[in-house]
């Protein structure tokens, strides 16, 4: 009987990592969106408040080295979150809802800017 062995690759690790990672931050997306009550809500939520913009702004920052990156991404996340939060509180409109939105949406928007910057600077046209 032959023993079929799985060679392990750091690849691997950091793409379960990343896949983990997505999924807590979008299953607090949706506890904080369905108001749903475990202790779980709490945690995860703050998670994708933090993961979605640090991981927009990681994209962004191709230049500098990996530690780099992550200072400046986390702080960036944390300044983005802060900006919707005092939008939301100067207009007397706050809601856990609408910030989880706004984040999101922000958040998205830095996706897609980035995305076209990357495929216009590898020489594609892009549709118009």
């Amino acid at each position: 009987m032959r023993s079929i062995s799985v060679k392990s690759s750091s690849g691997n690790t950091s793409s379960l990592l990343a896949g983990a990672a997505t999924a807590v931050a979008g299953c607090g997306a949706l506890l904080a969106l369905a108001d749903a009550h475990t202790p779980l809500r709490g945690p995860s939520t703050l998670f994708f408040l933090l993961a979605a913009p640090a991981a927009a702004i990681w994209l962004a920052l191709r230049g500098l080295d990996t530690y780099g990156r992550v200072v400046v991404a986390l702080a960036g996340a944390v300044v983005l979150d802060m900006l919707v939060a005092q939008a939301m509180l100067a207009v007397h409109r706050w809601s856990v809802r609408g910030g989880i939105v706004a984040v999101t949406g922000l958040s998205l928007l830095l996706f897609l800017v980035i995305f076209r910057r990357m495929k216009a600077s590898s020489g594609k046209r892009l549709p118009e």
